[in-house]
């Protein structure tokens, strides 16, 4: 039987990049079937492919750092994906009443993805939990019911309503820079939980006027983002999406030995399409 080399050998820094992307394992139906299977809205697909990545999804598993590893090292970028809460053992804290039932199974396996990225370089961007679970596993601890500090309920109206709020973020850092001359993101709020006590080599580059920690960037990574907002929810607006599969270009072409080594500073900024400031809701 001959063998396949195609397993070994990078692809081109010319082919799109691949992008995993975490999901969920849920309890789903579909015809005559009620079983648990891997379930990612597919807004956050979108926001890959429009911007001329590929997207793969990632369901939990068990994963050894060896098999965390082989994982990304088929992928050019990694993006964790938003979802419940992340387990309150693993900061070291009793769980919240209002805190959701752990899914450790999906904590294991993030955590895993994490520290591979990290030893990688892989381009890597979190989304709400994700931005969590970045703080978590590298040290730093979270708010678990944000009511209970702000008093209402503004960062997450519940039954699926997103709370819409300019977030600027700060000058220097890598989000600025995704961002451009207009520093300021739509943020699409759904969080009741935020990060707390920030982990060692974490630089929060956004609060709210309340001082919630709303961006955080890894100092380890060329291209390490976390936001605690969904921008996968805004259509209009691409731009961390473009910074990340830009990322995984350079990262690609730097495997395959046609470019510099990866720093933060000579990273591919993608360019800024035209959108507006406040784009319109979606449906």
């Amino acid at each position: 039987m001959a063998s396949n080399d195609s397993e070994n050998t990078p692809q081109s820094a010319t082919a799109a990049p691949l992008i995993g992307v975490t999901s969920y394992l849920e309890q789903a139906q579909t015809g005559v079937w009620d079983v648990q299977a891997s379930f990612l809205p597919r807004v956050y697909l979108d926001a890959v492919t429009d911007v001329g990545g590929i997207a793969i999804v990632l369901p939990p598993q068990p994963a050894t750092p060896e098999i965390a590893r082989s994982i990304v090292a088929r992928l050019d970028g990694l993006i964790l994906s938003g979802g419940a809460d992340v387990d309150p053992a693993r900061y070291g804290q009793p769980a919240h009443e209002r805190t959701g039932a752990p899914r450790t199974d999906r904590d294991a396996f993030e955590a895993a993805l994490v520290e591979a990225a990290i030893e990688a370089q892989l381009p890597l961007l979190g989304i709400c939990r994700g931005a969590q679970v970045i703080n978590v596993e590298l040290g730093g601890t979270l708010i678990q019911h944000l009511p209970d500090v702000v008093g209402d309920d503004r960062y997450q109206a519940g039954k699926g309503v997103f709370n819409e709020i300019d977030i600027e973020v700060d000058p220097g850092s890598r989000i600025a820079d995704l961002l451009g001359e207009d520093r300021i993101a739509r943020a699409s709020l759904y969080h009741h939980q935020a990060i707390e006590e920030l982990a060692n080599g974490v630089t929060a580059t956004s609060r709210t006027a309340d001082g919630v920690i709303e961006s955080i960037e890894l100092d380890a990574l060329p291209f390490g983002v976390a936001v605690q907002w969904h921008p996968e929810e805004n259509r209009e607006d691409r731009r961390l999406f473009a910074g990340l599969v830009a990322a995984a270009r350079d990262y690609r072409a730097h495997l395959t030995g046609s470019a510099k080594p990866l720093t933060p500073n000579n990273l591919t900024t993608p360019e800024h399409p035209e959108h507006p400031t406040h784009p319109k809701e979606q449906p």
